[in-house]
């Protein structure tokens, strides 16, 4: 197996090799549309498959799932290939496929592609939904939280649930953490409406894609056709594949209209990479090769914290036997700070109609170490289709002069697969069946769902007994005052008792004052009559 992949041959006559061993030093393809970025892309890929090695890359015009056909004596470019291929010397050339794995963030081209809200990550999130940095730190708090508390969350209604009961209980829950206001959470709620409305719901949640079926090696199929006791085209197809890095393609036709989703997806999958794989140094060649096309996504209205991870994340992965090439319209569109992690450029035609575009391309053609024979500036703007600017690490890692040349064209079908052809494909997927249906275990949302029950269920347990203690209270003031009832009545029979003799002494009294009054008074008056 060779240690380089053929690139194609400049005009010194000098054979353009990408070493395997530099591979890892990550990479540049660049140029105005319509100038051949895409093929490049394609022929890199090839060359690291056919060594072994795994490679990702995210398919925006659809073109790149034609790596997984072999080219045709059919095609409308088979002669002019067959030609390109005798100009620069390349007599081995033939037409193969490459062994493919299918992905769609849809589901509709491919297998889904899942992750979790905590594998994510609160930083990865805040870009995703463009949060304010108020926002960022609510996010933050929610994922403390959920660590805390031993919370999953798999899927954006974990996410809103926790919120909510962040919401719920802001003041506990602000003495710990920090302040958190009804106001922001409810902007995080909006965002994430958006994101729904977007079709990003269905990316989170499980099973979550796993690197390792993204670092897969074809291991052969002795048997593709199911009868064992023939050899056909089909089995030697397999055959011929064993030992090639398997070709992960995203499609990301649709995805790419979603500027936010699209890189924050690449760059998490960047981080997981980072943080799973071992330190290898620098290995004969790499563990595992990342094409990002269209970049710029990554980097526009990008915070300089952002940024700053992206250049860690290109200048140490490198050291895990990863290889990332950025594939963009302009070299201008990538910052400097990881512009200059990128050892390997190819560098298509570039267009120049304003004085910006110009000034762009001075720059870029100053990047280059100086040919001689070239004025580098000039050429750029004149390079044809299929033609660049290569410049690639030598063997001391030092960046090769650049020379103008003519890409090889690839193995590969040139364009896009048709439907009957795709489903092919991912009928014989080695991960059929692993990830097409979801699964919703229980997590966050479950668990804060049955607290809230519990909570309703024992206040309703707590109003139920107070009910019953009230009038369990009100029973014994009732037979308190049924006992006190004949007693009151006794005593309110002996008042009138009372009240009956003392009138009755009354009227008596009354009698004999005037049968004594007059008695008197006849005593009197007879006297008076005597005298």
């Amino acid at each position: 197996m060779s240690d380089r992949i053929f690139i194609g041959k400049d005009t010194d006559g000098k054979v353009q090799e990408l070493l395997l061993n530099k591979a890892n030093r990550h990479g540049l393809i660049a140029g105005a549309t319509g100038t051949g970025k895409t093929v490049t892309l394609q022929i890199l890929t090839e060359g690291f498959s056919k060594a072994g090695i795994p490679v990702f890359c995210a398919d925006v015009k659809g073109d790149l799932s034609g790596l997984s056909q072999a080219g045709s004596t059919r095609h409308k470019l088979h002669d002019k290939l067959i030609a390109r291929a005798e100009k620069i010397g390349l007599s081995d050339y033939s037409y193969s496929a490459m062994p493919v794995i299918f992905w769609d963030f849809y589901a509709k081209q491919g297998h889904p592609v899942r992750t979790t809200i905590t594998e994510m990550g609160p930083t990865l999130l805040a870009r995703l939904m463009n949060l304010t940095e108020a926002q960022e730190g609510i996010m933050t708090i929610a994922f403390e939280l959920a660590d805390d508390e031993n919370m999953l969350l798999l899927d954006l209604k974990d996410l809103r649930a926790l919120l909510n009961y962040l919401v719920d209980n802001k003041d506990e829950i602000g003495r710990k953490y920090g302040n958190v206001t009804s106001q922001s959470v409810a902007a995080i709620h909006r965002k994430l409406l958006t994101l729904e409305r977007a079709g990003a719901e269905g990316f989170f949640g499980e099973p979550a894609l796993k690197l390792k079926d993204l670092m897969r090696v074809h291991e052969g199929t002795p048997d593709s056709d199911g009868d064992a006791e023939t050899l056909s085209l089909e089995d030697l197809d397999g055959a011929h594949m064993k030992g090639r890095g398997v070709v992960s393609i995203l499609a990301a036709d649709d995805l790419i209209n979603l500027p936010s989703v699209y890189p924050t997806f690449l760059l998490w999958l960047l981080s997981e990479l980072f943080e799973e794989l071992p330190e290898v140094g620098n290995p004969d060649k790499p563990k595992m090769v990342f094409f990002f096309d269209e970049a710029h996504l990554l980097f526009d209205e990008a915070p300089k914290a952002l940024v700053d991870k992206i250049e860690q994340v290109a200048r140490l992965i490198r050291s895990k036997g990863v290889g990332i090439y950025f594939v963009t319209q302009n070299p201008s569109d990538i910052p400097d700070s990881v512009l200059g992690q990128l050892g390997n450029r190819i560098q298509h035609a570039l267009r120049a109609y304003t004085p910006n575009e110009q000034k762009s391309i001075r720059a870029a053609a100053s990047s280059f170490r100086e040919n001689p024979n070239l004025d580098t500036e000039e050429v750029i703007t004149d390079l044809g289709v299929g033609e660049a600017l290569v410049s690639l690490l030598d063997e001391k890692g030092v960046p090769g002069i650049v020379g103008r040349t003519l890409i090889r064209p690839p193995a590969s079908r040139l364009g896009p697969v048709t439907k009957a052809e795709r489903k092919a494909v991912m009928k014989d997927s080695p991960v059929g069946g692993k990830y097409d249906t979801p699964n919703d275990r229980e997590s966050a949302y479950e668990e804060l769902a049955a607290r809230d029950q519990a909570a309703a269920e024992a206040a309703e347990a707590a109003r139920k007994a107070e009910e019953k203690a009230e009038h369990a209270e009100g029973k014994k003031q009732t037979q308190s005052r049924q006992r006190k009832t004949p007693s009151s009545r006794k005593k309110r029979s002996t008042r009138k008792k009372d009240n009956v003799i003392m009138e009755q002494i009354k009227y008596e009294g009354k009698l004999f004052m005037r049968r004594e009054g007059r008695r008197i008074l006849r005593g009197i008056l007879g006297a008076m009559m005597r005298r």
